[in-house]
């Protein structure tokens, strides 16, 4: 019933096994792969005939985490899994990025990648499984995919590459030092395709290294895939790039002119209107049967792109006038919202984002509820596109894919300078507002947001910048590099290559190439040239940071204090009686985690300081030897028994309350009365002793106790 191949092969500490012909024998391709004991299944299909009219590629990756993969129910009150989550829509974009330049150039039919979490055994995360199963997938069903790719993730310890290191070894780099990166790569055979990273000041020598560690380290996944296919990948579907190179001649004679004017404008509005007008201009002079051509939009890019190009190559000069490596103009202000915790305003050229730094309390933290367990974050970032930052109308509704990616992509970059949750612990959240946008709106993003919590007053280690890179490679093997591109340098370049970091090093590294021909000489300039473009947006960053930010007026004030984890209990109390007694008589919010760190907050310094102190009453132990404050609260025959210490009470025995000899405490005592006592130690059964006659009950300083020896003469 069943035509099952199966391949495996030892892939680092694991083995990789990839099979098909069992499950979803209808799709035009079905892989599991299994590392370890993480499996996912990639299901591919394809329409055989392309929509009518259509000028673009539809192609669409969806990613599923299925909690039973990991024996985990889902939360909430539904019980299902439903709107995608953060790391299934990133890993659907990290699947997405690198198989999409490698379909046939004019393959216009509508494909559909989808791929499910099956099992998670904790240890090996399945993101890099995914991709490998897509890539699979799509070898196998004679799709026209120039693949395959193979992807690995990449780790840094005790500078030595580690190939897929462990769910745990990846999460919370930030409080993780021997962990300093977190680096995916995919590729193919010959050139690597994507890179998407999370570094810790790592310098350009390391990220490429650990860029090459991993494309060395995909080639046996390549050749395993290989290998499947040729024992079960079917016929490929027969199609033929379309030929429209008559059009194109047609289109470059009608308007190659008033295109090349187009592109020489600098002014992105004006640029882009006078596009359009050529566009508009070349159409008017096709005939009915060359603008019927589906490929019409085709040959319009191309014209664009060897505009563009061409120049840029030859001439070294770029469409708004720059040279190669030139950064656009840099004008940078903070605390421009009177009553926000911090803000900037960064703008780059046509490229504009407000970020607003506010600062939370524990109870701000996010849940984040994933497979391999449920854990809180204490920083987020998000990221908002609207329409109108392009001077465009459209709908507005919640983050989409893009949102969601380039608001993690700062995230990244911004995180390794962040301070110890023990050092500042405030929840951070980030909210950049794109105003414009020119090109790169997430690197906008992460000097925006550095600049924004210095304003906030946060200790950040150093000042982060990033800066997108772009390539334009000839067939020739002739190439420039460009600073800073623009959104049409991106849009008919060959990479989009994005770095951010400090002056000491890389924070995050995310690079997508549209050819298979980037060498790793082109990536160190590459590199080499973004550290220049970093290091001058730094420099123009540093000239809006006079000094060191107030803390805002309006932030919480936040205090911690660690006290045994044997405590916790005594501090909550039966029911949360005892913290919640805290929090009203206080005024302040008092939150504990399980490891004994306290957080207390108020905006008022006294709410803060009495929490404490009824806190501390109840963890502390008082110590032998002092002198303490009490309230006599019980009169007995033999003594009087004082609170002292908290709710600890202990006893002066009627020989300690003075020196003299007394018919009865109540002599010189009475309930309710201030006296000052030194504690003098435990007895045998654990209880109390305190001494009243040792000490001058108006400074509160000993009395100095004669000798023994000097006292028995005496008395003899």
């Amino acid at each position: 019933m069943f035509d099952v191949t199966t391949k495996s092969m030892q892939w680092g500490e694991e083995t990789l096994t990839l099979e098909t012909g069992k499950v979803a024998r209808q799709a035009d391709g079905s892989v599991i792969a299994t590392l370890g004991e993480t499996s996912v299944m990639a299901n591919v299909t394809f329409a055989k005939a392309p929509k009518p009219g259509q000028d673009f590629f539809p192609l669409t990756v969806h990613y599923q985490e299925k909690y039973y993969a990991a024996g985990k129910v889902p939360g909430g009150f539904f019980k299902r899994e439903a709107r995608p989550t953060e790391k299934e829509t990133l890993t659907a974009r990290l699947i997405d990025r690198p198989i999409r330049p490698l379909f046939v150039p004019g393959f216009k039919h509508e494909v559909l990648v989808m791929c499910t979490v099956l099992s998670h055994d904790l240890v090996n995360d399945p993101d890099m499984v995914a991709m490998i199963a897509a890539s699979a997938a799509l070898t196998i069903s004679g799709a026209p995919f120039m693949g395959p790719i193979a992807a690995a993730r990449v780790g840094f310890e005790d500078g030595a590459y580690v190939l897929n290191p462990t769910v745990d070894d990846m999460h919370d780099l930030r409080n993780s030092p021997e962990q300093r990166l977190d680096l995916v790569v995919a590729g193919t055979k010959d050139a690597v395709m994507m890179v998407e990273s999370e570094a810790y000041e790592l310098t350009e020598a390391e990220m490429l290294g650990a860029v090459k560690f991993a494309h060395d380290s995909i080639q046996p996944v390549i050749d395993l895939i290989i290998d499947l296919a040729e024992d079960a990948a079917k016929e490929p579907f027969d199609f033929q790039p379309p030929e429209y190179t008559e059009l194109y001649d047609a289109v470059k004679a009608a308007g190659e002119a008033q295109m090349r004017a187009a592109f020489a404008l600098t002014d992105k509005q004006e640029r882009t209107t006078a596009v359009s007008e050529a566009r508009t201009a070349i159409k008017d002079a096709l005939t009915e049967e060359q603008l019927e051509d589906a490929n019409l939009g085709s040959a319009l890019k191309k014209l664009e792109a060897s505009i563009l190009r061409g120049d840029v190559v030859k001439t070294g000069k770029r469409i708004d006038g720059r040279a190669t490596d030139e950064v656009r103009d840099i004008v940078c202000q903070t605390g421009l919202l009177p009553r926000t915790h911090g803000s900037a305003l960064f703008t780059r050229g046509e490229t504009q984002g407000l970020v607003v730094t506010t600062l939370g309390t524990g109870d701000d933290e996010q849940m984040i509820d994933a497979l391999h367990g449920t854990y809180k974050s204490n920083f987020m970032l998000h990221y908002n596109f609207p329409p109108y930052s392009v001077g465009e109308v459209g709908r507005v509704g919640g983050p989409g894919r893009r949102e969601i990616g380039h608001g993690k992509l700062a995230w990244r970059a911004l995180q390794a300078v962040l301070p110890a949750a023990t050092d500042f612990p405030y929840t951070l959240r980030l909210v950049s507002e794109i105003t414009e946008s020119n090109g790169s709106s997430s690197m906008a993003s992460v000097c925006g947001g550095s600049l924004s919590m210095m304003d906030a007053g946060v200790p950040l280690k150093s000042a982060v910048a990033g800066v997108a890179m772009g390539l334009i490679l000839e067939e020739d093997g002739s190439y420039a590099i460009l600073t800073d591109i623009l959104g049409d340098e991106d849009h008919l370049g060959d990479m989009d290559f994005k770095v951010a970091g400090t002056e000491n090093g890389i924070t995050s590294l995310q690079m997508d190439i549209k050819v298979a021909g980037i060498t790793p000489e082109i990536m160190e300039k590459a590199l080499a040239q973004a550290k220049d473009g970093r290091m001058h947006i730094l420099g123009e960053m540093n000239k809006a940071l006079s000094g060191a930010a107030d803390f805002s007026a309006h932030a919480p004030r936040i205090e911690t204090m660690q006290i045994p984890t044997d405590k916790i209990r005594e501090v909550i109390g039966s029911g949360g009686k005892v913290i919640r007694e805290i929090v009203e008589t206080s005024g302040a919010k008092v939150d504990i985690n399980d490891d004994g760190i306290i957080k207390i907050a108020s905006s008022v310094g006294e709410a803060i300081q009495k929490a404490y102190d009824m806190i501390h009453a109840i963890v502390a132990e008082p110590e032998v030897g002092e002198v303490y404050n009490g309230k006599v609260v019980k009169i007995v025959d033999f003594g009087a028994f004082v609170n002292f210490f908290g709710k600890r009470d202990g006893l002066v025995h009627v020989s300690q309350i003075e020196n003299r000899r007394l018919n009865h405490p109540s002599d010189v005592l009475k309930e309710g009365q201030d006296v000052k006592v030194k504690l003098l130690g435990f007895d045998d059964r654990g209880k109390v002793r305190l001494s009243m006659k040792i000490v001058d009950q108006e400074t509160g300083e000993e009395i100095a106790q004669e000798p023994r020896e000097k006292k028995d003469k005496s008395d003899g």
